[in-house]
């Protein structure tokens, strides 16, 4: 199941640059100081997106710049999905 991710490559750049994204690697955490850190595969990610935290794992490596379907299989979503409200 795949979650949000930026789609507009400015935004990814600022988020990345400023420290607004979290990446643990080898169990060691580290708030991403440019937009450029490179990324394994087993690495998680946690950042805000529409004012809700969203967390994924990198599952593997793209070879190349493709579509988004192609994107998504790249990565898993390690979100909690929200609790139904059983009331509405």
């Amino acid at each position: 199941m795949a979650g949000p991710v930026r789609q507009d490559p400015g935004a990814g750049r600022q988020a990345g640059g400023g420290g607004a994204i979290r990446l643990t690697h080898n169990g060691t955490q580290t708030r991403l100081d440019k937009p450029s850190r490179a990324v394994h595969v087993g690495d998680e990610l946690v950042f805000a997106l529409s004012g809700r935290l969203h967390a994924l794992r990198v599952e593997a490596l793209g070879t190349r710049r493709g579509p988004a379907e192609e994107a998504r299989g790249l990565y898993v979503s390690l979100d909690i999905p929200p609790p139904v409200d059983s009331a509405a």
